[in-house]
């Protein structure tokens, strides 16, 4: 894939990122694509081949972004806190106006119902760094006391994935935060 020098690659998939992040991989079309990237149609296919391999980019540019919230979790010294503080960022995220409902990892798990046997490596990959992340926390917590012993935290940690995702969808439905920040509190008050 060859970069050309007529725009800056980066801003183009972000905006390409936006557009399948609304509509969905199946419901963007290449039109839909060139018109929100402001490129030519040329220049698109010059650059990353195909919508698919668009889509590609754009799902890894996406992680790219949101990284920093993974970072929390790597990086916190007590659970609770990076628990909390991963999902502080993350329901603002969820429920920011500036970017469409959700999230798109999320959305192409639900809204993909197609052969593209990458995208479901790429959301199963993505779903497997969240849970081990959480897992790995969670491990932490145990060993320095802060999480009981007796706590399985397999479970803990497939409960914190499955709330992440849940956010999403519900958010894409509802403007209302509070929901997902009182349930976040409570878990943490759980662990």
């Amino acid at each position: 894939m060859g970069r050309t020098k007529e725009f800056d690659y980066e801003q183009v998939l972000h905006k390409a990122m936006l557009v399948f992040w609304e509509k969905g991989y199946e419901a963007t079309s290449i039109p839909d694509l060139v018109k929100a990237m402001g490129i030519s149609r040329s220049s698109m296919y010059e650059t990353f081949v195909d919508k698919e391999t668009l889509y590609v980019q754009a799902f890894k540019y996406y992680k790219k972004v949101w990284e920093k919230k993974r970072t929390l979790l790597r990086q916190a010294t007590s659970v609770k806190e990076g628990v909390r503080q991963y999902f502080d960022l993350h329901i603002a995220g969820a429920y920011d106006e500036t970017y469409p409902k959700g999230c798109l990892v999320t959305n192409t798990i639900v809204s993909v119902d197609s052969p593209h046997e990458e995208f479901h490596q790429l959301t199963r990959e993505s779903l497997n760094e969240l849970e081990r992340l959480f897992y790995e926390l969670l491990q932490k917590g145990q060993q320095s006391g802060e999480i009981s012993p007796d706590k399985d935290i397999k479970v803990l940690a497939s409960l914190l994935l499955h709330l992440n995702h849940g956010i999403n969808v519900v958010a894409r439905s509802t403007s209302d935060r509070r929901a997902a920040e009182d349930m976040i509190a409570a878990v943490i008050e759980m662990l």
